[in-house]
Protein backbone atom coordinates (compact mmCIF):
# COMPACT_ATOMS: atom_id res chain seq x y z
CA UNK A 1 0.00 0.00 0.00
CA UNK A 2 3.13 2.05 0.07
CA UNK A 3 2.30 5.26 -1.89
CA UNK A 4 -1.43 5.65 -1.62
CA UNK A 5 -3.00 9.01 -1.50
CA UNK A 6 -1.96 11.50 1.19
CA UNK A 7 -5.18 12.47 0.92
CA UNK A 8 -6.14 10.31 4.03
CA UNK A 9 -3.98 11.67 6.48
CA UNK A 10 -4.99 15.44 4.96
CA UNK A 11 -8.56 14.27 5.84
CA UNK A 12 -7.37 13.36 9.25
CA UNK A 13 -5.90 16.40 9.94
CA UNK A 14 -8.81 18.29 9.34
CA UNK A 15 -10.88 15.98 11.02
CA UNK A 16 -9.51 17.20 14.41
CA UNK A 17 -10.22 20.47 13.30
CA UNK A 18 -13.37 20.34 11.80
CA UNK A 19 -15.60 22.17 14.10
CA UNK A 20 -19.23 21.90 12.23
CA UNK A 21 -20.16 19.62 14.90
CA UNK A 22 -23.90 19.60 13.79
CA UNK A 23 -23.20 18.78 10.19
CA UNK A 24 -21.29 15.95 11.23
CA UNK A 25 -23.64 14.39 14.02
CA UNK A 26 -26.01 14.72 11.45
CA UNK A 27 -24.21 12.58 8.66
CA UNK A 28 -23.28 9.87 11.07
CA UNK A 29 -27.08 9.92 12.37
CA UNK A 30 -28.09 9.29 8.81
CA UNK A 31 -25.35 6.83 8.36
CA UNK A 32 -27.01 4.70 11.46
CA UNK A 33 -30.30 5.10 10.51
CA UNK A 34 -29.79 3.11 6.80
CA UNK A 35 -27.45 0.67 8.26
CA UNK A 36 -30.07 -0.01 11.13
CA UNK A 37 -32.74 -0.33 8.74
CA UNK A 38 -31.07 -2.41 6.50
CA UNK A 39 -29.07 -5.02 9.07
CA UNK A 40 -31.10 -4.52 12.11
CA UNK A 41 -30.67 -2.63 15.45
CA UNK A 42 -28.20 -4.76 16.67
CA UNK A 43 -24.23 -3.93 16.37
CA UNK A 44 -23.11 -7.46 17.19
CA UNK A 45 -25.39 -9.05 14.55
CA UNK A 46 -24.97 -5.89 12.14
CA UNK A 47 -21.34 -4.84 11.09
CA UNK A 48 -22.32 -1.99 8.91
CA UNK A 49 -23.96 -0.72 12.24
CA UNK A 50 -21.11 -1.00 14.49
CA UNK A 51 -19.02 0.70 11.88
CA UNK A 52 -21.76 3.83 11.74
CA UNK A 53 -21.83 3.63 15.28
CA UNK A 54 -18.04 3.79 16.00
CA UNK A 55 -17.65 7.06 13.25
CA UNK A 56 -20.16 8.47 15.75
CA UNK A 57 -18.21 7.92 18.83
CA UNK A 58 -15.31 8.87 17.15
CA UNK A 59 -17.01 12.84 16.60
CA UNK A 60 -18.33 12.54 20.40
CA UNK A 61 -22.25 11.64 18.99
CA UNK A 62 -24.38 11.69 22.56
CA UNK A 63 -24.88 7.87 23.53
CA UNK A 64 -28.63 9.34 23.39
CA UNK A 65 -28.29 10.92 19.70
CA UNK A 66 -26.98 7.65 18.91
CA UNK A 67 -29.65 5.29 20.45
CA UNK A 68 -32.50 7.54 18.51
CA UNK A 69 -30.41 7.17 15.28
CA UNK A 70 -30.91 3.11 15.90
CA UNK A 71 -34.66 3.47 17.06
CA UNK A 72 -35.30 5.62 13.47
CA UNK A 73 -33.62 2.72 11.48
CA UNK A 74 -35.50 -0.24 12.97
CA UNK A 75 -39.01 2.10 12.97
CA UNK A 76 -39.05 2.67 16.95
CA UNK A 77 -39.59 5.57 16.18
CA UNK A 78 -40.45 8.01 13.33
CA UNK A 79 -37.92 9.19 10.62
CA UNK A 80 -36.88 9.45 7.40
CA UNK A 81 -36.42 6.89 4.77
CA UNK A 82 -32.30 7.73 2.67
CA UNK A 83 -31.36 5.64 -0.14
CA UNK A 84 -27.53 4.96 -0.45
CA UNK A 85 -25.53 5.76 -3.67
CA UNK A 86 -22.30 6.06 -5.10
CA UNK A 87 -21.17 8.97 -7.47
CA UNK A 88 -18.31 9.24 -9.05
CA UNK A 89 -16.18 11.40 -11.40
CA UNK A 90 -13.04 13.90 -11.32
CA UNK A 91 -12.38 16.54 -10.05
CA UNK A 92 -9.56 19.80 -10.78
CA UNK A 93 -6.34 18.48 -12.10
CA UNK A 94 -7.90 14.95 -13.49
CA UNK A 95 -8.23 13.33 -9.51
CA UNK A 96 -10.49 10.65 -9.39
CA UNK A 97 -13.78 10.82 -6.70
CA UNK A 98 -15.76 8.82 -5.11
CA UNK A 99 -18.56 10.05 -3.01
CA UNK A 100 -21.15 8.17 -0.51
CA UNK A 101 -24.59 9.84 -0.38
CA UNK A 102 -27.31 9.31 1.55
CA UNK A 103 -30.38 10.92 0.41
CA UNK A 104 -34.42 11.06 0.97
CA UNK A 105 -34.15 12.49 -2.48
CA UNK A 106 -32.38 11.26 -5.50
CA UNK A 107 -32.91 14.20 -8.19
CA UNK A 108 -32.75 16.66 -5.86
CA UNK A 109 -28.64 15.34 -4.51
CA UNK A 110 -27.70 13.98 -8.31
CA UNK A 111 -28.38 18.07 -9.78
CA UNK A 112 -26.92 19.64 -6.98
CA UNK A 113 -23.65 17.89 -6.67
CA UNK A 114 -23.59 17.57 -10.29
CA UNK A 115 -23.36 21.69 -9.92
CA UNK A 116 -20.67 21.07 -7.52
CA UNK A 117 -18.43 19.31 -9.67
CA UNK A 118 -18.56 21.76 -12.65
CA UNK A 119 -18.45 24.79 -10.39
CA UNK A 120 -15.34 23.41 -9.19
CA UNK A 121 -13.46 22.57 -12.13
CA UNK A 122 -14.19 18.82 -11.86
CA UNK A 123 -17.10 16.49 -14.07
CA UNK A 124 -19.61 13.85 -12.95
CA UNK A 125 -19.10 10.68 -14.45
CA UNK A 126 -20.68 7.43 -15.03
CA UNK A 127 -21.36 4.47 -12.45
CA UNK A 128 -17.87 2.42 -12.26
CA UNK A 129 -15.24 5.51 -14.14
CA UNK A 130 -13.23 5.50 -11.07
CA UNK A 131 -14.31 2.56 -8.88
CA UNK A 132 -11.57 0.13 -10.68
CA UNK A 133 -9.01 2.11 -8.97
CA UNK A 134 -10.08 2.29 -5.80
CA UNK A 135 -10.17 -0.76 -3.06
CA UNK A 136 -12.36 -1.13 0.40
CA UNK A 137 -9.86 -0.70 3.41
CA UNK A 138 -10.15 -0.41 7.35
CA UNK A 139 -7.88 2.49 8.58
CA UNK A 140 -6.57 3.35 11.52
CA UNK A 141 -4.75 6.20 13.38
CA UNK A 142 -2.32 5.87 16.02
CA UNK A 143 -0.68 8.71 17.97
CA UNK A 144 3.12 8.06 17.87
CA UNK A 145 3.04 9.67 21.28
CA UNK A 146 4.15 7.62 23.88
CA UNK A 147 3.71 4.09 21.27
CA UNK A 148 6.45 1.76 20.63
CA UNK A 149 6.76 0.86 16.88
CA UNK A 150 8.16 -2.40 17.29
CA UNK A 151 5.27 -3.38 19.49
CA UNK A 152 2.56 -1.59 17.48
CA UNK A 153 4.07 -3.23 14.13
CA UNK A 154 3.62 -6.69 16.31
CA UNK A 155 0.18 -6.17 17.39
CA UNK A 156 -1.28 -4.80 13.74
CA UNK A 157 0.51 -7.86 12.10
CA UNK A 158 -0.36 -10.22 14.33
CA UNK A 159 -4.16 -9.19 13.93
CA UNK A 160 -4.40 -8.92 10.86
CA UNK A 161 -2.91 -5.39 9.84
CA UNK A 162 -1.76 -5.15 5.85
CA UNK A 163 0.61 -2.36 6.49
CA UNK A 164 1.71 0.07 9.20
CA UNK A 165 2.59 3.52 7.62
CA UNK A 166 4.30 6.56 9.14
CA UNK A 167 1.84 9.47 9.06
CA UNK A 168 4.13 12.50 10.36
CA UNK A 169 2.73 12.49 14.12
CA UNK A 170 0.81 9.32 13.65
CA UNK A 171 0.52 5.89 12.28
CA UNK A 172 -1.81 4.51 9.86
CA UNK A 173 -3.06 1.19 9.55
CA UNK A 174 -4.38 -0.19 7.18
CA UNK A 175 -6.84 -3.83 7.32
CA UNK A 176 -9.10 -5.83 5.17
CA UNK A 177 -11.97 -4.70 6.55
CA UNK A 178 -13.16 -7.78 7.85
CA UNK A 179 -10.36 -7.90 9.97
CA UNK A 180 -11.14 -4.03 11.33
CA UNK A 181 -12.82 -4.59 14.53
CA UNK A 182 -10.46 -7.47 15.84
CA UNK A 183 -7.88 -5.39 14.66
CA UNK A 184 -8.94 -1.94 15.90
CA UNK A 185 -10.10 -3.89 19.52
CA UNK A 186 -6.13 -5.55 19.30
CA UNK A 187 -4.71 -1.86 19.28
CA UNK A 188 -7.05 -0.43 22.01
CA UNK A 189 -6.42 -3.30 23.99
CA UNK A 190 -2.41 -2.93 24.49
CA UNK A 191 -3.20 1.05 25.22
CA UNK A 192 -2.17 2.61 22.38
CA UNK A 193 -4.28 5.65 21.65
CA UNK A 194 -6.24 5.86 18.62
CA UNK A 195 -7.09 9.04 17.24
CA UNK A 196 -9.45 7.70 14.51
CA UNK A 197 -10.94 4.55 12.89
CA UNK A 198 -13.23 3.38 9.85
CA UNK A 199 -13.64 1.61 6.91
CA UNK A 200 -12.05 3.83 3.75
CA UNK A 201 -11.61 3.54 -0.45
CA UNK A 202 -8.07 4.05 -0.46
CA UNK A 203 -7.12 5.00 -4.16
CA UNK A 204 -4.06 1.94 -5.83
CA UNK A 205 -2.78 5.02 -7.90
CA UNK A 206 -2.47 8.26 -7.18
CA UNK A 207 -2.05 11.62 -9.34
CA UNK A 208 0.17 14.22 -8.45
CA UNK A 209 -1.39 17.44 -7.34
CA UNK A 210 1.42 20.69 -7.48
CA UNK A 211 1.12 24.31 -7.14
CA UNK A 212 -1.79 25.91 -8.27
CA UNK A 213 -3.68 23.10 -8.28
CA UNK A 214 -3.69 22.04 -4.58
CA UNK A 215 -5.90 24.94 -3.83
CA UNK A 216 -7.83 23.95 -6.40
CA UNK A 217 -8.50 20.39 -5.66
CA UNK A 218 -8.58 21.03 -1.98
CA UNK A 219 -11.09 23.72 -2.10
CA UNK A 220 -13.56 21.41 -4.63
CA UNK A 221 -13.05 18.77 -2.11
CA UNK A 222 -14.30 21.20 0.66
CA UNK A 223 -17.40 22.25 -1.71
CA UNK A 224 -18.18 18.64 -2.02
CA UNK A 225 -17.60 17.95 1.87
CA UNK A 226 -19.91 20.70 2.95
CA UNK A 227 -22.73 19.23 1.24
CA UNK A 228 -25.36 17.56 3.65
CA UNK A 229 -26.02 14.28 1.60
CA UNK A 230 -22.02 13.17 1.32
CA UNK A 231 -21.04 11.12 3.86
CA UNK A 232 -17.04 10.68 2.58
CA UNK A 233 -15.10 11.62 -0.01
CA UNK A 234 -12.95 9.31 -1.24
CA UNK A 235 -10.02 10.64 -3.64
CA UNK A 236 -6.97 9.73 -5.28
CA UNK A 237 -4.71 13.20 -5.24
CA UNK A 238 -1.30 12.94 -3.46
CA UNK A 239 0.71 16.15 -2.98
CA UNK A 240 4.42 16.75 -1.43
CA UNK A 241 4.97 17.19 1.86
CA UNK A 242 6.13 21.04 1.44
CA UNK A 243 2.73 21.73 -0.47
CA UNK A 244 0.77 19.89 2.73
CA UNK A 245 2.67 21.87 4.60
CA UNK A 246 1.62 25.54 2.88
CA UNK A 247 -1.82 24.57 2.68
CA UNK A 248 -2.10 24.02 6.25
CA UNK A 249 -0.38 26.97 7.02
CA UNK A 250 -2.76 28.98 5.05
CA UNK A 251 -5.86 27.43 6.37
Amino acid sequence: MAGHSKWANIKHRKGRQDAKRSKIWSKCSKAIMVAAKNGGGNPEMNLALRYAIDDAKAENMPKDTIANAIKKGTGELEGVSFESIVYEGYGPAGVAIMLDILTDNRNRTAGEVRKIFERGGGNLGATGCVAYNFEQKGQIFISKENTDEEKLMDTALESGADDVADADDSWEVLCEPSAFMDLRGAIESVGFVIESASVNMIAQNTVEVTGSDVVKVMNFIELVEDHDDVQKVHANFDISDEDMAALENES
